[in-house]
C-alpha cells in the first residue's frame, strides 16, 4: 500500500506546483509556434527556401556580433542543425538583453546619481601608492560600474549562513531609518519568518522598509501576488521582471543580486538567499556551504545606491531620488573605522560590459603567488579557461573548489567536463564532500578578494544582474583565505584519472553539453 501512496504523493505535489503549469503553458506555446512554422515551410518550397536563407543570414549575423565566441558556436550549431526550430529559439531566447524601456530607466537613474558617486582623489592616490596594479583594477570597476573605491570600511566575513543569520537579525532589529532588501530567492521558513516579523515591526514604527525579489527566483517559493500581501503589512515591495508563462526574450534576464542595507551604514551581500537551506535549517543536497560579507562604513553608500537604482527602475519612477537623505553620515556623523580599501560593484546585462568576468580575469592575470576560487558552477568560456590555465602554467597556485553534491545534476556534469583541461594545465580542483557549495569568492596573494553573487557560469557572467565586493588589503582577506584552507579538509581532490576513466557515454554526453553550455 505504501508503495502506491508514495508515487501518488509525488504526482500530486507536481500537479499542484506552480512551475508545472508554467512549464506546460510555455511548452504548448513553443510546440504551437514550431508546428505553425513547420507547416508553413511545408506549404511552399519558396517559403521553405526563405526560412533556410533566413537561417543562413541569422547565422552570419550572429557570427559578426560582438558577443562571446562560445555563444556564437552554440547558436550556430543549433540553427544549422535544425533551421526552423533553432531559428525560432534564437528569435525567442537568443538576446542577452532586457526590454529597451528598462535599459533607458537604468541608464537615467545611474546618470542622475553620478554627482553622488564621485571618487575621492585622496583615496585613489593612496591605493595608487600602495599598488599601481590594484589601482588599475579598482579604476576599471569604477569606470564601468560607476561605484568608487572607499576606505574607512570594516568588513566581517561569514563562512556559512548559520553564522550570518543571527548577525543579520541583530542589525535589522537596530534599524532606525530604513531597511532595503533585494534578493533572488525568498522562501517561507525559519529564516524568512524571523526577518518578516522584524520588518513588520519596523514598518509599524515608521522605518522605511522596502523589498525587491526576483519573479523567477521566487516562482515556486512564494505565493502568487505575495508583493501585495507584504504591502498590506506596511512593507513596500516590488517584483523584478515578474515571470509570466509567455514566450519572450526578457524572461532570460534575472535579478540575482543579494543586498541588504540598513540605515546606509551596514550592508550585507554574498551567496546567501533568504531560505532555510542557506542556514542549514533545512537539508537540501547535504550541508549547504555558503558565504557572505557584512560591511560597516563608507562603502555601504554604494550598496545603498545600488538598491535605489533598482528600486526606481522596477517602479518606473521619474522623480529624482533624495540621495542626501540616505547618506550614511546623516546618521553616523563620526568617521568610520576600517582597514584597506573596499569597492562594492554591480554587473548588468544592459551595457555589453562583462564586468563581473573581467574583475575575475584581472585578479587571475595579475596574480603572483596564488588564486583560490569557490564557485558552485564551473561553466567557463575560452577567455576564463585560458586565464586559469596560463596562471597555473606560470607557477601560480590556482585552486578551484566546487560542490561534491550537486543541486542540478546536468549542470554538475557540465562543471566536471572542464576539469581535465584545467588539471592538465596545473589547476587543482577540489569537490566539497559534505554537500552543496554555493559560495562565490576569489582570494589572491593575501591582498585581494571578491565576495558576492557572481558564479563562474554564462548566466551570471552574461545574463543576470549581479553584485560583488572587491576588497584590497582589508583585514577580512585573512578570514576568507583561512576559510578556504580550512574547507579544503572537507574536500576530495580531483585527479586526471577520474576525468579520463569516466564512462564513455558520460563523456560523450558532457561533450554535447559543452557545445550548448552558453544556451543552458
Amino acid at each position: 500500500m505504501n508503495l502506491i501512496i508514495m508515487p501518488l504523493k509525488k504526482i500530486a505535489k507536481l500537479l499542484f506546483n506552480r512551475i508545472f503549469y508554467v512549464a506546460v503553458a510555455l511548452l504548448i506555446q513553443l510546440v504551437w509556434v514550431f508546428l505553425f512554422v513547420w507547416e508553413l515551410a511545408g506549404y511552399s518550397q519558396y517559403i521553405s527556401l526563405g526560412i533556410t536563407v533566413l537561417s543562413i543570414v541569422m547565422v552570419l549575423w550572429i557570427l559578426n556580433k560582438r558577443i562571446n565566441p562560445s555563444y556564437k558556436l552554440g547558436w550556430t550549431m543549433l540553427i544549422m542543425a535544425f533551421p526552423v526550430f533553432g531559428l525560432l529559439l534564437y528569435l525567442l531566447f537568443g538576446h542577452s538583453r532586457i526590454a529597451e524601456e528598462m535599459q533607458k530607466r537604468y541608464a537615467r537613474v545611474q546618470e542622475d546619481s553620478v554627482p553622488y558617486l564621485q571618487s575621492d582623489p585622496e583615496v585613489c592616490r593612496r591605493i595608487q601608492e600602495e599598488d599601481p596594479s590594484a589601482a588599475v583594477q579598482s579604476e576599471y570597476i569604477c569606470r564601468h560600474s560607476v561605484y568608487p573605491v572607499y576606505e574607512h570600511t570594516k568588513a566581517e566575513y561569514f563562512q556559512v549562513g548559520d553564522d550570518m543569520f543571527p548577525v543579520l537579525v541583530k542589525e535589522l532589529e537596530q534599524a532606525e531609518h530604513y531597511i532595503y532588501i533585494e534578493y533572488f530567492i525568498i522562501n517561507d521558513g525559519v529564516m524568512w519568518r524571523t526577518i518578516l516579523d522584524i520588518l513588520e515591526q519596523k514598518a509599524a514604527q515608521g522605518v522605511d522598509v522596502r523589498l525587491i525579489y526576483d519573479g523567477f527566483g521566487c516562482l515556486t517559493t512564494l505565493p502568487y501576488k505575495y508583493d501585495k500581501f507584504l504591502r498590506e503589512k506596511g512593507i513596500q515591495c516590488k517584483v523584478f521582471n515578474p515571470f509570466r508563462p509567455v514566450l519572450n526574450i526578457i524572461q532570460n534576464n534575472r535579478d540575482h543580486r543579494k543586498i541588504c542595507v540598513i540605515d546606509g551604514k551596514t550592508g550585507f551581500t554574498g551567496g546567501i538567499n533568504l531560505a532555510d537551506e542557506y542556514i542549514n535549517q533545512k537539508e537540501r543536497f547535504g550541508h549547504w556551504k555558503d558565504t557572505a560579507v557584512m560591511l560597516k562604513g563608507d562603502a555601504v553608500w554604494s550598496m545603498t545606491m545600488m538598491f535605489l537604482h533598482m528600486w526606481n527602475v522596477v517602479n518606473g519612477i521619474q522623480t529624482p531620488i533624495d540621495y542626501a537623505a540616505h547618506s550614511p553620515h546623516a546618521y553616523h556623523p563620526e568617521e568610520f573605522e576600517g582597514s584597506g580599501f573596499v569597492q562594492p560593484f554591480t554587473d548588468t546585462p544592459l551595457d555589453g560590459e562583462t564586468l563581473g568576468e573581467n574583475v575575475y580575469l584581472n585578479i587571475i592575470n595579475r596574480a603572483k603567488r596564488y588564486v583560490y576560487i569557490c564557485t558552485p558552477y564551473l561553466i567557463i568560456d575560452n577567455e576564463m579557461m585560458t586565464a586559469l590555465c596560463l596562471a597555473a602554467k606560470s607557477g601560480v597556485d590556482v585552486r578551484i573548489m566546487t560542490p561534491g553534491v550537486p543541486d542540478k545534476k546536468m549542470v554538475f556534469l557540465l562543471t566536471q567536463s572542464y576539469y581535465a583541461q584545467l588539471i592538465e594545465a596545473g589547476v587543482k580542483i577540489y569537490e566539497y564532500q559534505p554537500g552543496f557549495l554555493h559560495a562565490k569568492s576569489f582570494v589572491c596573494d593575501d591582498e585581494i578578494a571578491v565576495v558576492g553573487t557572481i558564479n563562474l557560469d554564462y548566466r551570471s557572467l552574461y545574463l543576470h544582474f549581479e553584485d560583488g565586493v572587491w576588497i584590497y588589503k582589508n583585514d577580512v582577506i585573512r578570514d576568507i583565505l583561512e576559510d578556504f584552507l580550512e574547507t579544503m579538509h572537507y574536500c576530495d581532490p580531483i585527479s586526471l584519472e577520474f576525468c579520463k576513466n569516466r564512462n564513455i557515454f558520460v563523456r560523450g554526453f558532457q561533450s554535447i553539453l559543452r557545445v550548448f553550455a552558453p544556451l543552458l
